[in-house]
């Protein structure tokens, strides 16, 4: 029960954003690009800034790239033997290849291995925005079609500000450069509203979804690199890791987590199959309430 008590606010807010979608029929756009381009860098700047960084960072930091790039082999793999066009490759990317280790992976964390597990998911949250914030956005912008034009991907990394937003915390945090109370109120009532807007954008866009649209093929493939290829790829990797045998278990779990809330933003943003994306990460959040208990069993 306390498991399903971590999902029911996860929940809430999707239903929040569904509701008021089939009601007033608003435009996301306007609201993922608030999101991406105005909130998240202070949400990427607060993360970085008030986490310690440690040596913990170096093995994390291994583990996650390791992982990403995994996933993304095996997506293009599978792109070019099913013949995928690029767009439909960047949209599985997006769906399979970033977990929510944030609203999802940290409380879960906390409620099974308490304060001394939280912090190595934190430290993995922090990591995973980064990656989230580049490689993410990459993928969006290299599949998309954002009105009617093809968008450079790096192009698209550089203009977007959630990396200077990490990139300044990292600094600041650092160099000990204190920003003040009132500075940090300001930042912190932003960063604080940036993941409830993205999962409400999430719930909006699923509003938009009918069943008769859905490709399950490609959703199964989706949920299957996600909660089942990922926790195994994340077992391999961290066999190889001089880590604690509880930081490796936490490792394994928040790999299984659902698709990150994020990728909708990026795949609305730049028109990268948001409908595909977007599903992926609804129907991933409700199977993993299967697969991560059996999960936990396997390695608790």
């Amino acid at each position: 029960m306390e498991f399903l008590g971590v999902l029911i606010p996860i929940f809430g807010v999707f239903a929040l954003g569904f509701v008021g979608q089939k009601v007033w029929k608003f435009d996301i756009k306007p609201i993922s690009t608030v999101a991406i381009y105005l909130m998240s860098p202070f949400l990427a700047f607060r993360t970085f800034y008030e986490n310690e960084i440690t040596l913990d960072y170096v093995y994390l930091s291994i583990y996650l790239a390791g992982l990403c790039l995994i996933s993304i082999i095996f997506c293009y793999l599978l792109g070019m033997m099913r013949k995928w066009e690029s767009d439909k490759t960047s949209s599985m990317i997006l769906s399979s290849a970033f977990m929510n280790n944030g609203n999802y992976g940290a409380p879960l964390v906390l409620l099974i291995f308490g304060e001394e597990g939280f912090h190595y998911a934190v430290i993995l949250m922090v990591l995973q925005q980064l990656i989230m914030c580049t490689v993410g956005i990459y993928y969006a912008a290299k599949g998309g079609d954002a009105g009617g034009k093809k968008v450079s991907p790096i192009k698209a990394v550089i203009k977007v500000p959630i990396v200077y937003g990490a990139l300044l915390g990292i600094v600041f945090n650092l160099i000990s450069i204190p920003i003040g109370d009132r500075i940090s109120t300001a930042v912190d009532m932003v960063a604080d509203a940036t993941i409830p807007t993205v999962m409400i954008v999430l719930g909006m866009q699923l509003a938009n979804i009918t069943l008769k649209k859905l490709e399950y093929t490609d959703l199964s493939i989706a949920l299957v690199i996600k909660l089942a290829l990922a926790p195994a790829i994340a077992y391999l990797i961290t066999s190889f890791l001089p880590m604690d045998e509880m930081v490796k278990q936490i490792m394994i779990i928040t790999a299984a987590t659902p698709t990150a809330a994020n990728t909708t933003i990026y795949a609305l943003q730049f028109n990268t199959r948001p409908g595909f994306v977007s599903s992926a990460t609804l129907l991933s959040t409700l199977f993993s309430i299967m697969t991560i208990p059996v999960l936990m069993w396997i390695i608790l």
